[in-house]
């Protein structure tokens, strides 16, 4: 039988996290960008996010589906997962004249800068892993 103790919660790590520079735009005093604090998230908080982009849709007959919002999902998993800035500060977002962290995501960034966070929140979270990829590396 074998042990599988490396399981039990005190042997995993619970959240990973890492720097991640999103823009050159953001500097400190001597001028180098500052790096952004990103940290993965569970399962459980994946979920909610999963369920704050639900939307009832009605459809043929008057039959309600649910529908995520892939952008309005992506936008909740960036906030979850981004530690610094604290994006749900009051003051920043005030500065930036908007009401909310996801509004505040999509007023600080480029197009480009705000689709390299979600690339890199995703492999964080664990979603840029193909799972022919995995079974391919177990197998070796």
């Amino acid at each position: 039988m074998s042990d599988f103790s490396m399981f039990f919660a005190e042997h995993s790590t619970a959240e990973i996290t890492e720097e991640f520079v999103v823009s050159v735009r953001f500097k400190d005093a001597e001028g180098h960008p500052v790096p952004w604090k990103l940290r993965s998230i569970t399962e459980e908080e994946n979920q909610e996010c999963r369920k704050a982009a639900t939307r009832k849709i009605k459809g043929k007959n008057g039959v309600f589906t649910p529908e995520i919002d892939a952008n309005e999902y992506m936008s909740k998993l960036m906030v979850a997962s981004v530690i610094y800035p604290d994006l749900k500060n009051s003051e920043l977002q005030k500065s930036y004249g908007v009401l909310g962290a996801e509004a505040l995501l999509r007023k600080m960034l480029l197009p480009g800068e705000f689709a390299a966070l979600g690339e890199r929140v995703q492999a964080l979270n664990g979603f840029d892993r193909d799972i022919n990829e995995l079974v391919d590396e177990v197998k070796n």
